[in-house]
């Protein structure tokens, strides 16, 4: 038997301003591992950073799935720890890529804290990227601390996530986050923005129902997902966690999301890519590591991709640049 497929089951509560999803990144997250073992300049992530890599992706996975938008959703954080830089970028199509810089020895019992947040000037960012850009269009992005209003830091993803999504998108969020060496996972629930809000969820709903039971309805419903616990998270299928949890609910399920639907993995990067990073720092820098070097040498952080340029491959790079016509994209 081959590895269970990754996948995405979203949900609501009939008549409430509340909507749910869980994901299991299986195959997904594998991969991620994989190539990062096989990275012999790195070798694989400590445990700690892995389970912080993997919460982080399921993470994204959830809040991607949630928004209306043709572009990737990129959830950063960053800091001066042991670990200053973690990314998990999920696409319009949930393909997904993962990657932590490891700068230092990580403790044991490493958490955000103590690995990103050493000092107190970590922040965690989330950027909404465009995949066609309009002349001058910014990606959108919002920024918070990883510290609450009181100055507390966070030392878990779940709590920094619903303090983003409070902050930066006034919308109260419950999430519970696991991983392992084998799956990453997530459970997410979100009252819905009443009418005329827009934000990250990108839709606008009309809130149904009667008054104040509408108003306690997430509350309800943000308790109960909170008292799933993360081993429960990580052994429990979907059908038994949303039994679990709502039997008393009346929960609409939407066919689940797996295989080329689903969360799979997928790197964006190429050699053409590369390539015009390679143009951006411009031809005196390239020849200097040409000279240096003999190659230019790029590997990708997010899937062990290795990309090499000799001196023939960067002349080219420069000369079909120099082909182009002033406001063309295209050689001649």
């Amino acid at each position: 038997m081959g590895m269970p497929v990754s996948e995405l089951h979203k949900f609501v509560f009939e008549g409430l301003p509340v909507r749910g999803a869980i994901v299991r990144l299986t195959d997904a997250w594998q991969e991620v591992l994989r190539r990062r073992a096989a990275n012999s300049a790195t070798g694989a992530y400590p445990v700690p950073v892995q389970t912080m890599l993997g919460e982080m992706l399921a993470a994204a996975t959830l809040m991607r799935s949630s928004i209306k938008f043709d572009g990737a959703l990129i959830l950063q954080i960053f800091g001066d720890g042991p670990v200053p830089v973690v990314v998990a970028e999920v696409g319009p199509d949930l393909g997904l890529r993962g990657a932590a810089t490891v700068k230092g020895p990580v403790p044991s019992d490493g958490n955000i804290d103590s690995l990103v947040n050493l000092n107190g000037h970590g922040r965690c960012a989330i950027t909404l990227d465009p995949r066609t850009r309009q002349p001058g269009q910014q990606a959108y992005q919002g920024v918070v601390p990883l510290a609450d209003a009181s100055h507390v830091k966070f030392t878990r993803v779940s709590e920094m996530l619903a303090h983003y999504m409070l902050q930066s998108e006034q919308l109260e969020t419950c999430v519970v986050l696991a991983a392992n060496e084998h799956l990453a996972a997530g459970l997410l629930i979100q009252r819905l923005p009443g009418q005329g809000m827009g934000n990250l969820s990108g839709s606008m709903v009309e809130r149904v129902g009667d008054g104040d039971e509408v108003e306690d309805a997430y509350d309800r419903i943000a308790m109960l997902a909170s008292s799933l616990k993360q081993e429960e998270l990580l052994t429990l299928d979907v059908d038994t966690i949303v039994r679990r949890l709502f039997w008393q609910e009346a929960v609409q399920r939407f066919e689940p999301q797996t295989g080329v639907l689903g969360p799979h993995f997928a790197c964006s990067c190429s050699r053409e890519r590369v390539a015009r990073m390679i143009l951006g720092m411009g031809q005196a820098e390239a020849n200097a590591i040409l000279i240096e070097r003999g190659n230019i040498e790029v590997n990708c952080e997010f899937c062990a991709a290795q990309y090499r340029f000799d001196a023939v491959d960067a002349a080219q790079v420069f000369t079909k640049a120099g082909q182009l016509a002033p406001g063309s994209s295209t050689p001649h």
